[in-house]
């Protein structure tokens, strides 16, 4: 290889490899090739011309066929060596190849040339040493992925995922999710292969293909406020009777008593509760006390009966339900403070679990507290007392507040 012009430059055997011919004979070089000629041919010049002239110094021009000039009749017309007279005393050719007069090998091919001829091996194959080799192709990377070497040739394939392309040696991605998509549900392509996606709300099973309903209700117990219900796919929450389900999965109770949705009668107070509401009826008083407002009974101090009576029952209703504990749920007070005067907070009754008790805020004032959770559905009756006690005119009486607490079933 010229490494200027980029061309393939004929080796000079003549002179590149000591005695090439030996004895009586001469070498003549020729394009691939050399041949050996006897000494003494009269016809001999030099040797054949060389196509690249860069290689090598150039030989002097091949003699041109020998003229037919007129002789006289007894003079013979020699012609030089690889030509041969023909019936028209005309020098001509002689085609070894096809009169079988050349020296090539079996597996060779013989290409006859112009006063002579040469040995070439067929495509595939390499000359070595004057024999013709198989070149294996594989070993110079002439398949993109996988080759294998025949005699005289080679056959490129392909990897799992990939079709050979008309060019026989590259290979191309086969996108399987539009030829013959192998997943259930979502196919994606990818270089060689291919992967399987499922909806959300499935998962992927272990052979890779096919989808799985998930589950989302067994993941968390927090998933929804309520009940969890799966289904294909997904999944939903649903609130128990007297809530709505929020968008954010929460339940909130809905107020029958705002909204008109409820059972009580004109004489009776729609009471809303947490999933549900209670129909209170009109406070009736009992002897000796006397009712003076709505939720408020009285025991006159005239009297008789009343001396050892609480003076004021006051009647409240409230809801705890959802309350953590501990937690601060009513707020008692006198209404005014006398001279010489203390009071005393106390749970008078409704406090047997001990889920209860009365912590004095101040001099006047006190709090209910819940010390333990509650579990519904579940009304308490508490009666909260306060005692007045004035040392200055020797007085002692009470008031008590009576307070029902409702517990919904549910602690939202």
């Amino acid at each position: 290889m010229d490494r200027t012009s980029g061309q393939c430059l004929d080796v000079d055997e003549c002179r590149t490899i000591v005695e090439a011919c030996r004895g009586d004979m001469v070498c003549v070089n020729q394009n691939g090739g050399y041949l050996c000629i006897p000494r003494t041919n009269p016809v001999y010049r030099s040797p054949y011309l060389n196509p690249y002239p860069n290689a090598y110094p150039p030989p002097p021009p091949a003699p041109a066929p020998a003229p037919n000039y007129p002789t006289a009749a007894r003079t013979p017309v020699i012609c030089r060596f690889g030509y041969q007279m023909s019936e028209g005393n005309q020098c001509v050719d002689v085609d070894e190849c096809a009169s079988e007069s050349h020296q090539c090998n079996p597996t060779q091919i013989c290409i006859n040339t112009e006063g002579g001829y040469t040995c070439s091996c067929t495509e595939g194959y390499w000359l070595l040493e004057g024999q013709c080799l198989d070149i294996d192709e594989c070993r110079y990377g002439y398949c993109q992925q996988l080759c294998a070497n025949v005699p005289g040739s080679y056959s490129c394939t392909c990897n799992p995922g990939f079709i050979l392309n008309e060019d026989g040696r590259s290979c191309q991605d086969v996108n399987e999710c539009t030829t013959n998509n192998p997943c259930v549900q979502n196919c994606v392509n990818t270089y060689g292969s291919f992967i399987c996606r499922c909806d959300p709300g499935y998962e992927l099973e272990a052979d890779g293909i096919s989808c799985t309903d998930m589950d989302e209700c067994s993941f968390s117990e927090f998933l929804c406020q309520h009940e969890c219900v799966n289904q294909p796919g997904s999944y939903y929450c649903f609130c128990p009777a007297g809530y709505v389900l929020l968008d954010d999965i929460r339940c909130q109770d809905v107020n029958e008593c705002d909204v008109g949705n409820h059972t009580c009668t004109l004489q009776q107070t729609c009471f809303n509760v947490q999933g549900g509401f209670k129909c209170l009826d009109p406070i009736r008083c009992e002897e000796p006390y006397i009712l003076i407002s709505e939720n408020h009974c009285m025991c006159p101090a005239e009297n008789p009966g009343c001396r050892d009576q609480p003076f004021t029952i006051l009647y409240r209703d409230m809801d705890v339900s959802g309350r953590t504990v501990p937690s601060d749920i009513f707020q008692m007070q006198a209404t005014s403070r006398y001279p010489g005067a203390y009071y005393i907070f106390q749970i008078k009754s409704g406090n047997e679990g001990r889920e209860f008790y009365m912590r004095q805020t101040g001099p006047i004032s006190a709090t209910l507290v819940m010390t333990r959770p509650l579990k519904g559905p579940r009304d308490i009756l508490l009666d909260l007392e306060m005692i007045t006690v004035n040392t200055v005119i020797n007085f002692r009486g009470s008031s008590v507040i009576r307070l029902r607490i409702y517990v919904s079933q549910y602690p939202f």
